[in-house]
């Protein structure tokens, strides 16, 4: 079944299903340029795997030491002393969770340089805490070099990576960042919204080859039908994040007309 969306499905973003559509599109977008590149280059599907914060979890100041009273436990003083002795309290504590994170880089079969490293966000990415780190160092290290850095972000949740506008203020749903070497500090940053198809892009190489075309759109609309995403989704629920008032009613139309709500 196709999507009911001519873009990107908001109902794709949900944190249970995230994860599977991250990893299936960096893996359809390596399938389309294998082709295309060979046998020049060749396109590693790498993955990174660091120590997270549990997601939703925020300390405002760590204490060292908590006290938690029972609430059906009395609290027994001795006339003595007047010391407190509480009732232990079973607790729960956050811990790190493992995340692993795949993207691409585009290398020369000969000498397996990188030219290229395609990146697609995660929610660690666009919010605050070690993930975000993570990445923002290797994208500033990535950037000090002559590689090329393709930046995909198909989440409208969250912090937008840093770009620096000269006076234009960007506000989109959604936002594909193409930084060439040879033209940095200066890049492409192309925004849409929910509404529009998503769009494509060349993808840079080593200046005149020829640079294939990457239709992010049909990509997603071909992974969206061959991983049977419309068997997992709750279309009569809200999107999430939600969508703004506007946008809630246009999707609720071609969710009806669809027959999906």
């Amino acid at each position: 079944m196709p999507t009911p969306f001519p873009g990107m499905d908001p109902y794709l973003e949900q944190p249970g299903l995230w994860l599977d559509v991250h990893n299936a599109l960096i893996a359809e977008i390596r399938n389309a340029l294998v082709p295309q590149l060979r046998p020049r280059y060749y396109v590693a599907l790498e993955e990174r795997i660091y120590l997270a914060e549990p997601a939703g979890v925020t300390f405002v100041g760590r204490p060292d030491v908590t006290v938690a009273e029972s609430v059906e436990a009395p609290t027994h003083r001795t006339a003595a002393t007047e010391v407190a002795t509480l009732e232990p309290v079973i607790v729960e504590i956050p811990l790190p969770e493992p995340v692993r994170e795949t993207y691409l880089e585009v290398r020369l079969a000969q000498t397996h340089a990188v030219i290229t490293v395609l990146e697609l966000l995660s929610p660690a990415h666009k919010r605050p805490g070690e993930g975000r780190q993570h990445y923002e160092r290797k994208r500033l290290q990535t950037l000090a070099t002559r590689t090329h850095w393709v930046e995909i972000d198909l989440l409208r949740g969250g912090i937008p990576m840093a770009v620096y506008t000269r006076g234009h203020h960007v506000t989109s749903h959604y936002r594909l960042l193409i930084s060439r070497a040879e033209q940095r500090p200066q890049a492409v940053l192309i925004p849409w919204n929910v509404r529009d198809p998503v769009p494509g892009f060349h993808l840079p190489l080593q200046l005149g080859d020829d640079e294939p075309f990457v239709d992010l759109n049909q990509l997603l609309h071909l992974l969206y039908d061959r991983a049977g995403y419309d068997l997992r989704i709750d279309y009569r629920a809200e999107a999430e994040p939600p969508l703004a008032a506007t946008d809630a009613a246009w999707a609720d139309a071609l969710l009806r007309t669809a027959g999906v709500r």
